[in-house]
């Protein structure tokens, strides 16, 4: 007689230490389930998830409680209709195309350079503190055309913000430590805005000063908004990215050698990265009526969590899901930074990462300088450095050993 277990709890030390087994048997056993502690409805298999990102009857209203009051303000991530499209046509043009090639990318590899600089000739280093977790964070700061004096700051606020929206179990003073975080982002920036509208340059801030699309401009607040949801979703994604990846990498040394050989191989190692360990492990939707899944009917305006780390590794998507092979057949690298992607760590639809490709070229930039200034990596003691975190997961340190390229 087999023994169905008991529905894993996702706020419980043994999920935070490893979810991957609790998702096999929410996939296997409890594909929709109703989660006592966080008081929403989970989905773990790919189809499902997938649908909940491209049916509008998933709505992002649930963002007005999650990311509204840390934000000080509605983002394009709640809005819809057109309002979303008008706002995401503001801000888009610098992500993507030529505007990130020639604006942007020099601004990426001057960052990359300075934080390898500051351990090029070290013989070990922690890869997250002292370049990962800063890199993202500094480009989006010299972006904005902000004072590069202040990546410090930026560097709290960004990690208090992340803590607020990552605060499943609601613990009041890392809720305050976010919201203070948000008021003290907004006093900064409002006087730059102001600045930025009078006598505007050619940095990002500028452009979000100045965009109009059929008439509509960005608000102060509009602004201010963006500006945390980009400092924090950004900011995240791509620093444990980087430190995954690498993490990954290291974990299966001939893949490495592989990147190493053939940097064409840098997306595809970041895009099963994003499978095989998503930064963001869940994103919360809210159904605008009853949705019935499996037999199992959610409510309209409930919650939904959408366990893109259960998905991902979805043994009815993906052949071999729990390995990490940079050469998959099912994971499409020239498909997987857009809207049609194989993969659920951008989300995917009308919501999908408007920073995916900043994100790209990031990875892309700072594995090739790291691959560049190190000839030989390893793990400092000799073991892969294990992940943490539940609503965001990735290393808390990358020590690693390294021999320095000769010049």
């Amino acid at each position: 007689m087999t023994v169905i277990p008991q529905p894993p709890d996702i706020l419980s030390p043994q999920f935070a230490a490893d979810p991957y087994p609790a998702y096999r048997v929410l996939r296997e056993h409890y594909p929709v389930v109703f989660h006592e502690g966080t008081g929403s409805w989970l989905l773990s298999r790919y189809e499902d998830v997938e649908r909940a990102f491209r049916d509008p009857v998933f709505t992002t209203d649930n963002y007005a409680w999650q990311l509204e009051p840390v934000h000080g303000g509605r983002t394009i991530v709640q809005m819809s209709g057109r309002e979303h499209s008008v706002h995401r046509a503001l801000v888009a043009p610098a992500f993507r195309g030529r505007e990130l090639r020639e604006r942007f990318l020099p601004v990426i590899e001057r960052n990359a350079r300075d934080l390898i600089d500051a351990f090029r000739d070290a013989e070990q280093a922690d890869l997250v503190d002292q370049f990962a977790t800063r890199f993202p964070v500094n480009v989006i700061v010299d972006m904005l055309g902000l004072d590069r004096d202040d990546h410090d700051r930026f560097h709290a606020w960004y990690a208090a913000v992340v803590g607020f929206f990552a605060n499943l179990a609601q613990d009041p003073e890392v809720a305050e430590a976010g919201m203070r975080a948000s008021r003290e982002l907004a006093a900064y920036l409002v006087p730059v805005v102001h600045r930025r509208r009078a006598e505007p340059g050619e940095d990002l801030l500028s452009s979000l000063c100045t965009a109009e699309i059929d008439g509509t401009v960005m608000t102060d607040q509009d602004i201010t908004s963006f500006v945390s949801l980009l400092l924090s979703a950004g900011g995240e994604t791509t620093d444990k990215a980087i430190s995954g990846m690498f993490r990954n990498l290291l974990a299966n040394p001939e893949q490495l050698e592989a990147v190493r050989a053939d940097r064409d191989l840098v997306a595809a190692a970041f895009a099963e990265s994003l499978r095989f360990t998503p930064p963001l492990q869940m994103i919360m939707r809210q159904p605008a009526q009853d949705v019935t899944l499996h037999g199992v009917t959610i409510p309209a305006g409930a919650t939904v969590t959408c366990l893109i780390g259960a998905a991902n590794r979805d043994e009815r998507h993906y052949d071999r899901p729990d390995t990490f092979d940079i050469h998959r057949t099912d994971l499409t690298t020239a498909n997987a930074f857009s809207a049609a992607a194989d993969h659920l760590a951008f989300a995917l639809g009308r919501h999908f990462c408007v920073g995916a490709l900043l994100a790209k070229a990031e990875v892309e930039v700072g594995a090739n300088q790291l691959l560049d200034a190190f000839t030989e990596m390893g793990f400092a003691d000799g073991t892969p450095a294990p992940d943490s975190g539940v609503f965001v997961r990735g290393p808390q340190r990358l020590d690693l050993s390294l021999t320095p390229a000769t010049t």
